[in-house]
């Protein structure tokens, strides 16, 4: 999942980085609000950590204008202010969230993780297609009671797929949600690790990652798309 990481005070935003990449996130992040709203609007996002004290364009601007805009990211702010009417004042302009700074990263992440969950109307930790089962908040893939061993961005790769089951993902969207702004990579990635994700499905079972030619990729165990 693709978050935008927005926030000025350079050690906090780069650790904040590192920690999310480590937890297997793609991660863009910006100091100011300015850029944060030419992310949010160029990129799609699953989740924007917004800080509410930046420069050139302050959070609550930032929140007010991508909820005017529709802006389908869930937004979680992260910031120093603390009181009562501070949090009131952020959820009801549009925040998904609020933590408050001094912060425990593991609850960061996993707030960021019940968004998602949100945002894909996942209820369970597990999302279940057929005999796979991909765990999203232990990032743990099993197929027909087996281990499944995945690269970081194999797995990355399966966990959007398996949020979008049943529904066919475009090259696009996979790119969009799987990669950040930064990755340099050749125009058939999507294809090569949909080949190495598929080729380890089917060590334990019968195909359920299809390709439409022309549209996308399918993860889905009904047999009227075999």
């Amino acid at each position: 999942m693709r978050v935008l990481v927005v926030e000025d005070f350079t050690p906090l935003r780069e650790a904040v980085v590192q920690g999310l990449v480590e937890a297997g996130f793609a991660v863009d992040a910006v100091d100011n609000g300015q850029d944060a709203l030419w992310y949010a609007r160029s990129s799609e996002h699953d989740v924007i950590v917004l800080d509410l004290m930046l420069p050139a364009v302050d959070g609550l601007s930032v929140l007010k204008t991508l909820r005017k805009k529709s802006c389908p990211a869930h937004i979680l702010i992260l910031t120093a202010k603390d009181t009562p009417g501070d949090r009131i004042r952020g959820l009801d302009l549009g925040a998904d969230d609020y933590l408050v700074k001094p912060f425990v990263f593991g609850e960061l992440v996993a707030r960021i993780k019940a968004l998602v969950r949100r945002k894909y109307e996942t209820r369970g930790n597990a999302i279940r297609v057929g005999d796979l089962e991909v765990d999203i908040v232990r990032r743990f893939v099993k197929r027909a009671g087996y281990a499944i061993d995945l690269s970081s961005r194999e797995y990355a790769l399966l966990e959007y797929l398996a949020l979008n089951a049943h529904r066919i993902v475009s090259r696009t969207e996979i790119w969009q949600h799987v990669y950040d702004a930064n990755a340099s990579l050749e125009s058939n990635v999507v294809d090569v690790f949909v080949g190495l994700v598929r080729k380890k499905l089917e060590r334990h079972g019968p195909r359920l990652l299809h390709t439409r030619r022309g549209q996308g990729y399918l993860l889905t165990d009904r047999e009227e798309t075999s």
